[in-house]
């Protein structure tokens, strides 16, 4: 490569280039959105879309049905109010609010609209690499990955924390881990707001559907509920990578 001779052109040519890789760095961001996760996994998504998670911003909206805006008047919330623009609100009805990478209020991704794949299985940009790879080196030779590999790449297996985080985060609550802001929508306003794990996660309603593994994976972590759900899994329509 031949560098500009003069020094200011030299020094334009190296800001161009830094421009250039500091561009391609920042663009490859933690959360991908769950535009590329179902480009593999179509049958998990077709499921998801239609669970309350994937309509969790409309909860938010002005516009909401006679049923939300009586749950809002319970809660003691402007049933009238646009909430969508609200920090205290907004990251329990999002994917990844807060951390890098994750749903904008300035500028919103539709990909991260709705509580999605991430947001219970963590981040993907590391994880769907080996995701990728251990496919086709599955679909190749049959060779199987240990699963280990996507922890350590930050795939969660246990995501109950992700669950409670907004689930039960409220004032007198019995997880550990409750801080403000505060969900407003506690078991006190209406009982249909106590939260069971082992209950929603069963749920297809609030969950999306499992369908059957192909064994790209074997080994520890293996999900609690892995063997249950994938017994009577159906078979998975597969998507292709883009």
């Amino acid at each position: 490569m031949k560098y500009p001779k003069h020094p200011m052109l030299f020094a334009l040519a190296a800001a161009v280039l830094f421009m250039v890789f500091a561009g391609t760095a920042s663009a490859e961001t933690p959360f991908e959105g769950r535009k590329k996760c179902s480009n593999c996994h179509k049958s998990e998504a077709d499921s998801w879309i239609k669970t309350a998670h994937a309509k969790a911003v409309d909860s938010l909206k002005a516009d909401r049905n006679k049923e939300k805006n009586a749950a809002m008047v319970k809660a003691k919330l402007d049933p009238k109010k646009d909430y969508t623009k609200d920090k205290d609100c907004i990251g329990c009805h999002v994917t990844g609010f807060g951390s890098e990478g994750g749903y904008e209020i300035s500028d919103p991704d539709k990909f991260l609209v709705g509580v999605g794949c991430e947001s219970c299985h963590g981040a993907g940009t590391d994880y769907r690499k080996i995701h990728r790879k251990a496919g086709e080196a599955f679909e190749k030779s049959k060779k199987v990955t240990p699963r280990e590999t996507l922890a350590e790449a930050g795939q969660d297996f246990e995501f109950i924390e992700k669950c409670s985080a907004c689930h039960l985060n409220y004032e007198g609550s019995p997880w550990k881990g409750v801080k403000k802001p505060y969900t407003p929508f506690t078991p006190t306003v209406d009982k249909k707001y106590a939260f069971d794990f082992e209950k929603s996660v069963r749920n297809n309603k609030a969950m999306h559907e499992h369908f059957k593994l192909s064994g790209t994976f074997e080994g520890p972590p293996t999900p609690k509920f892995h063997e249950e759900f994938q017994k009577d899994a159906k078979p998975a329509e597969i998507g292709k990578e883009e």
